[in-house]
Formats: C-alpha cells, sequence, structure tokens
C-alpha cells in the first residue's frame, strides 16, 4: 500500500547567482511500514526533496513542477492551515542536529506534552467534521437511491442516518465518561510509580503531600468499567489514608508495600477489556433502565452487539449499500464522460498554435467532470482524482505564463549582458554579477499538462475495467468502521496528566533511562545521542504514519550512530510506520533500509532494494560512494571521486556526473541518460546499460569490498 507518491518532483532556489536547480525531476513511492533511504552527497537534493514533503522550503524555493501525494492531497498545493493538520501529526521529522529541533530553556518533558496536547485538539475538531460531512453524503445517495427502492423511503432514511447519529453521540459520551477516568487512572499510575521509584532511588519524599495526591486520584479514577470501590481497594485506601496521617514517620516499607499492591491492580485494571461504546450507546438509549454494569465487559459487548445488529445495524447495511451503489454507479458513469473528454484534451495538445482560451476552458470542464465523479463515499482516496484540478491548473498557468514572460525575460537577460560585456570590455570591475534570464522550458511544461491528463486517462480506464471487482458489502463495511473511528476520535482526552503519562512511556520507549529523572530535565543536560532519541520520541508523540529522519546520526559517534539504526529500526516494526531515511552514507543504511535511491545533481540516478543496490550497483557513482564507505580489509587504495559536483545554476546538458566520471561515455555529455530497467525494482540513470554500450565492470576493488560486505550479512543473519 503505499503511503506516499512523489510524481516528476522539480524544485529550484532563487540565488544572486540565478536560478539554481536543486531537484531535477525525480519519482519515487513509499510504501506503508517500509524504509525508503535517500543516499547522496551534500548538495545531491536529497534534503530538500525531505523538507518539500513536510512543507518547510525556504523562503527563495521555486516548485516548477511535480507533486506530493499523501492521502489524496497534493502536499505542494495545500494550504498552510490544511498542512498543520499533516506536518507532526501524519508526518513527522527528525533532523541532524537535535538541539535545533529542541528548546533549549524548556524542559523536555514540556516539549513533549505540549505537542501531544495541541495536536489531540486539532484531532478532535477534524474528526467531528468528517463525521458530520460523511454522513451528511451517504443521505444524499441513499435519497437519490431511495426514488427507485422498494426496500426503503426518505423518511425511513433520514429516521436511520439521524438514529445512527444520535447513538454515535451518545456512545461518544459514555466513552468521554470513561476516558476521563482513564485519563486519572493513568495519572494515578504515574503518581504511583514515580513515587516507587523516588524511594528506590533513595530520593526524599513528602509522604503526607505525596499520598494526598494519591488519594485524590483514586477518587478520582473511580468508574464502573475500570478502577471499582471494591473490598480491596477500600482496604488499601484506608492503609494510604493511614499512612499520610502519619506523614514523615510513616513506615518506607509500608508505604511500598501499600503502592505496590496499588499498582498491581492499576495494572490488572488498564488491562481490562474496553466496553464496545458504538453497540452500547444504541443499547442504553432503546434500554435506559438496564443495569450495564451488572455484568462481565466480554458479555456485556457480545450481548449489545447482537441488539445492535438485529435491531439496526442490519437494516441500516441494507440502506447504506443503496447509497453507496449509487455513488458508485455515478462515478463510474461520469468517468465515462471524462475518458472522452480527457482524449480530446489530448488531441487538442497537440496543436503547434495553442489557444490560452480554449486550453483553460477544456481544463475548467475536464476538472469540473472530474470533481463531480469522485466517490467521497470510498474511504480509499485516489490521488489522481483528488490532485487533478489545481495540478492541471497549475501546468496550464505555468506555460501560458511561460509563453508570455520568456521574450521580457530574454530581452532583459540581452540589456544586461550588452551593458555588462560592454563594461568588461573597458576593464572595469563590476559588483554585480550578470544573473541568467528566469526562462520557462515550455517543452517541460507542455509535457506536464499532457502527463497529467494521460494519468488521469489512465487511472479511469482502470477503474472501468476493473467495475466487476467492485465489492460493495466490504465497501459499506469499511464505511461504518471510518464512521467508529472517527467518532470515538471526537472523545478522546489528552489530559496533561495523560500527556505527561505518555511522555514518560515514549522516553522509555526510545532508550532514555530513569525517565521519571529525565522528563524534568533540559536539554543540555543530555548528550547527543540522548538528545537524538527525545527528538525522536517527541517526533513519535502524535502516532504519525510516516517519520523522515534527515542525516539523524551524522552528528554521532559510530557506537551511538549503531544504537539510533538500531533504535529507528525497531520503532519503524513496533508502530508499521514508514520511514525516508536521508543519509550521505550509503554504508549506514546496509542493514536497516528495505531500498534505496541514490541521487546525484538533484536526480535519482540509481533506485532499488537494499540488496540490489548494495550487492548489483550499476551505476558508477554508486560505485564511488560504495568505495568511500569506511573498511579496515580493503588492502589496496581506493580512488577518491575526481572534482566537484557541477554548478547547478548551470546544469550539465548531459549526465551530471560525466565530468567526474571515468567511464563516461561521449553521449553522457549530450543527453541524460533514462533509468533503464534492470529487474522489475532495479532502475539506475547510466548509458553504461544501454545496449550498444560497451561492457564496463564494477571496478575489482570495490567487487571485493561488496562481496565482504555481503558474507558479513550472511553470517550475522545466521
Amino acid at each position: 500500500m503505499k503511503k506516499l507518491e512523489v510524481k516528476n518532483l522539480q524544485i529550484s532556489f532563487r540565488t544572486y547567482g540565478g536560478i539554481l536547480k536543486a531537484v531535477r525531476d525525480i519519482s519515487f513511492d513509499l510504501y506503508k511500514g517500509e524504509i525508503l533511504a535517500i543516499v547522496g552527497e551534500s548538495g545531491s537534493g536529497k534534503s530538500v526533496t525531505s523538507k518539500a514533503i513536510i512543507g518547510i522550503l525556504a523562503g527563495n524555493s521555486i516548485v516548477e513542477g511535480g507533486e506530493i501525494i499523501y492521502d489524496g492531497q497534493d502536499l505542494l498545493k495545500i494550504s498552510e492551515d490544511d498542512f498543520h493538520k499533516i506536518r507532526g501529526d501524519k508526518i513527522a521529522m527528525i533532523f541532524q542536529d537535535p538541539l535545533s529541533s529542541l528548546n533549549p530553556i524548556m524542559r523536555v518533558g514540556k516539549q513533549l506534552t505540549e505537542a501531544m496536547i495541541l495536536k489531540a485538539k486539532s484531532s478532535k475538531r477534524n474528526a467531528r467534521h468528517i463525521f458530520n460531512k460523511k454522513l451528511d453524503i451517504l443521505k444524499i445517495n441513499c435519497d437519490e437511491a431511495s426514488k427507485d427502492s422498494t426496500i426503503t423511503t426518505q423518511t425511513d432514511i433520514k429516521n436511520q442516518i439521524n438514529t445512527f447519529k444520535n447513538f454515535c453521540i451518545h456512545s461518544t459520551k459514555l466513552e468521554r465518561d470513561y476516558n476521563e477516568s482513564l485519563s486519572e487512572l493513568i495519572g494515578l499510575q504515574f503518581s504511583v510509580e514515580n513515587t516507587l521509584f523516588l524511594i528506590d532511588k533513595q530520593q526524599k519524599v513528602d509522604f503526607k503531600k505525596s499520598l494526598k495526591v494519591i488519594i485524590k486520584e483514586i477518587n478520582a479514577s473511580l468508574h464502573p468499567f475500570l478502577l471499582s470501590k471494591d473490598n480491596e481497594i477500600e482496604q488499601i485506601f484506608t492503609d494510604i489514608e493511614q499512612l499520610r496521617r502519619k506523614g514523615k514517620n510513616a513506615n518506607t516499607e509500608e508505604v511500598v508495600g501499600t503502592l505496590n499492591r496499588l499498582n498491581t491492580i492499576i495494572e490488572s485494571t488498564l488491562n481490562k477489556e474496553k466496553p464496545d461504546f458504538f453497540a452500547l450507546g444504541y443499547f442504553v438509549i432503546n434500554n435506559p433502565d438496564y443495569d450495564i454494569y451488572s455484568i462481565d465487559v466480554s458479555e456485556l459487548n457480545k450481548m449489545t452487539f447482537d441488539y445492535l445488529e438485529k435491531n439496526f445495524l442490519t437494516h441500516f447495511r441494507k440502506i447504506a449499500q443503496l447509497g453507496m451503489e449509487n455513488a458508485h454507479n455515478k462515478s463510474i458513469e461520469q468517468k465515462r464522460d471524462i475518458l472522452r473528454i480527457g482524449k480530446e484534451f489530448l488531441e487538442l495538445l497537440k496543436s503547434e498554435n495553442l489557444s490560452k482560451d480554449i486550453i483553460i476552458n477544456k481544463a475548467k470542464h475536464l476538472s469540473s467532470l472530474v470533481r463531480q465523479a469522485i466517490n467521497r463515499l470510498s474511504i480509499r482516496k485516489n490521488s489522481i482524482e483528488y490532485t487533478f484540478s489545481s495540478s492541471i491548473k497549475t501546468f496550464i498557468k505555468t506555460y501560458f505564463d511561460g509563453i508570455h514572460n520568456n521574450p521580457i525575460e530574454q530581452k532583459r537577460y540581452d540589456r544586461k549582458e550588452k551593458k555588462y560585456n560592454a563594461a568588461i570590455a573597458k576593464g572595469k570591475t563590476l559588483d554585480w554579477k550578470l544573473v541568467p534570464p528566469k526562462l520557462v522550458d515550455l517543452n517541460v511544461a507542455l509535457q506536464n499538462i499532457v502527463k497529467v491528463v494521460t494519468n488521469l486517462i489512465d487511472s479511469i480506464e482502470k477503474d472501468l475495467n476493473t467495475i466487476n471487482d467492485f465489492d460493495l458489502n466490504k465497501e459499506v463495511l469499511s464505511l461504518i468502521e471510518y464512521l467508529k473511528e472517527e467518532a470515538s476520535k471526537i472523545v478522546s482526552k489528552m489530559t496533561l496528566k495523560m500527556a505527561k503519562a505518555k511522555a514518560i512511556k515514549l522516553l522509555e520507549e526510545v532508550g532514555i533511562p530513569e525517565p521519571h529523572i529525565r522528563y524534568n530535565q533540559y536539554p543540555f543536560e543530555f548528550s547527543g545521542g540522548m538528545r537524538q532519541r527525545i527528538v525522536i520520541a517527541i517526533a513519535l508523540s502524535a502516532n504519525p504514519d510516516i517519520l523522515i529522519c534527515d542525516e539523524p546520526t551524522t552528528a554521532l559517534d559510530v557506537t551511538i550512530q549503531a544504537q539510533i539504526l538500531e533504535l529507528i529500526k525497531k520503532l519503524r516494526v513496533e508502530r508499521n510506520l514508514s520511514v525516508i531515511f536521508i543519509t550521505h552514507n550509503l554504508g549506514v543504511v546496509a542493514n536497516m533500509a528495505d531500498r534505496v535511491a541514490v541521487m546525484y545533481a538533484g536526480k535519482i540516478v540509481e533506485i532499488g532494494t537494499a540488496d540490489e543496490v548494495f550487492y548489483d550497483p550499476r551505476h558508477p557513482y554508486t560505485w564511488a560512494l560504495l568505495g568511500s564507505m569506511p573498511d579496515l580489509e580493503t588492502k589496496g587504495r581506493l580512488e577518491a571521486i575526481p572534482g566537484t559536483p557541477p554548478n547547478m545554476i548551470y546544469p550539465p546538458i548531459g549526465d551530471a556526473f560525466a565530468e567526474r566520471n571515468k567511464y563516461a561515455l561521449e553521449i553522457d555529455y549530450e543527453q541524460n541518460p533514462p533509468l533503464f530497467e534492470i529487474s522489475e525494482t532495479h532502475f539506475a540513470a547510466t548509458w553504461l546499460l544501454h545496449p550498444n554500450a560497451p561492457k564496463v565492470e564494477i571496478p575489482q576493488i570495490i567487487q571485493e569490498r561488496v562481496d565482504r560486505i555481503k558474507d558479513r550479512m550472511t553470517k550475522d543473519e545466521k
């Protein structure tokens, strides 16, 4: 499953010397649960790519083309308000220098809890909007379908939708009360564990004050589904109250024993089965006098689910199927029109003299059809459909602005050049530079328009060819589950106590020793490796889908590097994260990445699985990077990469690596190589892979190094 799609990304920067081409038409996908490493020298464009993904490009940046698709949105075109819902929440980033991400005068605990609380509030508002909007769309489609239906009427639909909304609201109220007690219980657990920790470390503890807080938190944690005031709790409550009254005269062993008993109960309570509030809400509305706390939660969940299924959900699913089928059929019918209009548009784009008005009007018509054809009841978003309107508008504007502005810009440059050359000819020393003309490549701009329309047509044809694969029942179940999740988010609670407890757990998860003490410390009190662990904890605090690591180990020594890499690998598995790992050191990702993309001068020159790139590298630049990895076993002298990367204000016409590549062919200086396919997953952009190119083998000294790495990895796996 794709979590992120980068398509034909082109990013430049305005500089005093001219326009610097930083990222030049790169494309890659990031899949759920994988680690994709992007490797290259400084200035290769890897960090610019990552910053574009998270929306923090510098003010002098120019996005000249491409798309970054996440959850049906093009991140290059959404507003800052919309990006705020994604940045740090869905997509988080770790930078090279942890101190740049930490406030030096704020305790690390507060930096963790502040982020959690702010994001929780934002998530609740967003969930409420999504829940109501989805139900409104369902009702509209059900009403349309009911005209030809014998199983329901518009009145029935209205009643069913309202019932669903009302009992979901009631469910969320029940869950909110539960969550409030749960947050207090988690706070109680923190207080108990913190007191036990301080006693264990022989720190001074004010028993009177600490135990008073614990008594208050016990009372606040009481809930019939959680901590019940039974005989055991009553006894502990009495024991703690007696110890509190003794204050500093309380026996420490008695305090520890009593708190350990309480902590055992808390652990058991937190592991209890959670009530199914979705089903419970419907049951309680219809059976207000039933004592839901009188039976075991497992039995209650089964009973309430069966009741919901029999009395409501079976009929509601049938109605929802009508609405979803109606939405699907409308979408398919409109897609047939899109296919016809899209192909007409492509033919129009082949004309030598394109009319701006005709192209814009045709694009508006096509965009309108695409927006109408989007099935907004489907949980899976087709990114091509969702981003088509903004993409086509941007590309058309770029093309026609270029037609208008290019001659003006060229005349400006010609005047400046004439003035500059005349001054130089007179022997004058100038304090200004000749800035190259800012010209739009009209061929590229036109191809971008063609590409976005072609991608749309291909997507529509695929949908029309797979109509029979549509599983209506599965789609309805997905919708109901989706609505349940959003309703639950509306009452998700993050109090300061909960945030503090979660922060302690996060610090522990990322390997911070004694997190109870470390929570109250400042960043300067930590080593570089520990600071990076704190930054990772902050990044994980919102449970992101994607984690971007931008050179996270560069400033650390070799031992700490290995620990941080192992931590990222562990977190990827435990949290099912998708990770983009940026580094200049190919060796760093040898044992952690699933796939590797090698970048040079703003382009991906090789991409494949980690095994393919490490053990079967095909690009001379990848060979050079492998040669630069530290290796005590290499006996011969490795050759350094000659020269320096090209000045990307004046990008080479051909292969940017040609000047530094002793295997360069004549064509390398004249034409950029495409990405040649080596396997279904392995591609490299070098003319050496052309069928007519001379046979060039990887240097023997590099091959020996690769073989040693492979043998070492094989032994480690055993």
